[in-house]
């Protein structure tokens, strides 16, 4: 139902893929719950496959050209689910369209009205940061938070005096004017149509990426967190973690992962 939900705030068709044997009692239970929703006008088919999960849902994204993957996620993984992977760590690994992982899908729509998403200097936070307004845009949501996390290691200083924990301070001040400049950037290229009823908001954080933001929207309750899609993710990103792994391992909220179709 919240699948469903999401579908018609997009205004996107929606495709449910179920993977298994088609039964009657299933096809019956699906169309039991899509007519629950209050959204009856909402565009959507249903396809039914066989074969392995990840498998199946990676080729059918290709094929039909979906834009957005939604899924249901684990909350907490433990050590075991984090080296081995459940299907939701390994579709946002290897599918070819952005994913929206649900932690708490609900019954009763819970209105959503704080949006985090991350602002680092790489290629893809342009597109996340777009993909950001127009998603707090659609569901209604009253404030975005921009996250510039700054690695520790770029304020230089070890802190032994007062002369030292001045000149630290001055340096991290350098440093959050220099990335609310970039990103106040970006937002230019944004129509102005889009941020007029949003409360926009730029912070800084020091610390690990990843870790970080995950935990800076967890303490303000965001209801969602916007990431642009790692570049790559193998093995050693599993043992010596990747900045978005940290986030899979315990999602503090909804999570989109923005990627740009291939």
């Amino acid at each position: 139902m919240e699948t469903a939900r999401i579908a018609y705030f997009f205004q996107a068709k929606l495709l449910l893929l179920h993977v298994g044997e088609k039964t009657e009692e299933k096809e019956k239970e699906i169309l039991g719950i899509l007519s629950q929703i209050e959204h009856n006008n909402l565009e959507f088919s249903i396809e039914w496959k066989n074969g392995k999960p990840d498998q199946v849902l990676l080729e059918t994204c290709k094929t039909s050209d979906i834009d957005l993957l939604i899924l249901g996620a684990l909350q907490h993984e433990n050590l075991y689910q984090f080296y081995i992977g459940s299907i939701a760590r390994k579709l946002t690994r290897k599918v070819c369209c952005s994913v929206l992982l649900l932690i708490k899908p609900s019954k009763e729509r819970v209105p959503c009205k704080h949006v985090v998403v991350n602002g680092l200097e790489d290629e893809g936070t342009a597109l996340a940061i777009s993909n950001a307004v127009f998603v707090s845009n659609a569901l209604g949501a009253k404030q975005l938070t921009i996250v510039e996390e700054i690695r520790q290691k770029e304020v230089a200083v070890n802190i032994e005096d007062d002369k030292s924990l001045k000149k630290a301070s001055i340096q991290k001040e350098r440093l959050r004017h220099r990335e609310d400049s970039r990103v106040r950037k970006l937002l230019k290229s944004i129509p102005e149509r889009y941020l007029e009823n949003l409360k926009i908001k730029t912070q800084s954080i020091f610390g690990k990426r990843g870790y970080s933001i995950g935990h800076y929207a967890e303490v303000v309750r965001a209801d969602l967190l916007v990431m642009n899609a790692p570049k790559k993710i193998g093995l050693l990103d599993r043992i010596f973690p990747h900045d978005i792994e940290y986030i899979l391992s315990d999602l503090p909220t909804d999570l989109l992962i923005v990627r740009k179709n291939n």
